[in-house]
């Protein structure tokens, strides 16, 4: 299986870092022209020199922007001029006692974790439907379907996200564009490390507290490891591609089978 972006334009939202970079890496090495986005300047260098370092032949396009702001997401699309396939990988997580999550925080995961994605959505939209192709992936979590005691603001915020992806999905019917949302499940990331250390002993090695964390707090996991960024972002590439032209208002799962249920 050959996957070819060559004369594609990719913005990934939130790709400085984690599962964002590991994307950007990912639609870079299948021939793609990559927007890298980030709030700061120099962390967006430095995303756009490891990507480089990964892929020595890549177009990567600084785009320093917060998508969470309406004038700045605009600049974002203009920054790169077309946008083929829209990664909206951008999110916030953490730990939370459920009864003191103010309305404010709550307010904040729903614009960055929603919002964002909305809005960039309709952005790209006309565009791709105009010229009959384009791809649009929103980065969800099992925990839209698992919600999490520790964090329940951040796992109603990743369900919305897959009503989302569905609506545009059907929004877009019949034009060339699929909209899906790819459901990552626990995946090893520095966020990841400092919630897992929110969670377990900070003194235990990495490997042990790793290994503590899945046994006490998602035992489900059949791979019994957390997820590594590029496994998520073999998904996102492949929905990314012509091959997946047949997959659209779907919930991909990229969860090693934490989540238990047939579908999605």
């Amino acid at each position: 299986m050959r996957i070819d972006l060559t004369g594609r334009t990719a913005l990934v939202t939130g790709s400085t870092q984690g599962i964002g970079l590991a994307i950007a890496v990912g639609l870079a090495r299948a021939g793609a022209r990559v927007g890298i986005n980030g709030r700061s300047a120099d962390r967006v260098d430095a995303a756009i020199a490891a990507v480089r370092e990964r892929v020595p032949q890549a177009e990567a396009v600084p785009v320093v922007a917060d998508v969470t702001v309406e004038v700045e997401a605009e600049h974002a699309i203009s920054e790169l001029g077309r946008v083929d396939v829209l990664v909206n990988n951008l999110g916030v997580f953490g730990a939370e006692d459920p009864l003191e999550i103010t309305d404010d925080e709550w307010r904040r995961y729903f614009e960055v974790n929603v919002l964002a994605a909305v809005r960039l959505t309709r952005l790209v939209l006309p565009a791709m439907t105009d010229q009959g192709w384009g791809r649009i992936l929103n980065v969800a979590s099992d925990s839209a379907i698992v919600i999490p005691a520790e964090m329940i603001h951040y796992g109603v915020s990743k369900t919305a996200l897959l009503g989302v992806s569905r609506g545009f999905a059907k929004a877009a019917a019949g034009t060339g564009v699929t909209v899906n949302s790819v459901i990552a499940g626990p995946t090893h990331t520095g966020g990841v490390e400092d919630f897992v250390y929110q969670l377990v002993d900070r003194d235990l090695p990495w490997e042990e507290a790793q290994r503590e964390f899945m046994r006490r707090h998602r035992p489900q996991s059949l791979i019994q490891r957390l997820i590594e960024p590029e496994e998520i972002a073999n998904m996102v590439v492949y929905l990314s591609s012509p091959l997946a032209s047949a997959t659209t208002g779907g919930a991909v799962r990229v969860d090693g089978g934490y989540v238990d249920s047939i579908l999605p």
